[in-house]
């Protein structure tokens, strides 16, 4: 299933995840990483966090691999 069709529920979601990805791939390796997860960290509602995990935990379909390695830093919400 493509994450561009408006049926994804993620679309929006993955869409805003890559575009700071892509952003940060722009620094060293180590700065886009720290980069990337505290800006969802510090901007993305608890809400928002968790469907991207939902994302990550199904096999991160559709998201960069900066998004996917970044991961590890994001604070994981508590389930709803």
């Amino acid at each position: 299933m493509s994450h561009d069709t408006p049926h994804d529920p993620h679309a929006k979601l993955i869409t805003m995840a890559n575009q700071i990805a892509k952003f940060m791939e722009s620094k060293p390796h180590s700065e886009g990483l720290e980069g990337l997860s505290n800006h969802i960290n510090d901007f993305w509602e608890p809400r928002m966090r968790r469907h991207l995990f939902e994302v990550l935990d199904a096999g991160g379909q559709g998201l960069r691999p900066l998004v996917v390695e970044a991961a590890t830093l994001i604070r994981r919400p508590a389930a709803a």
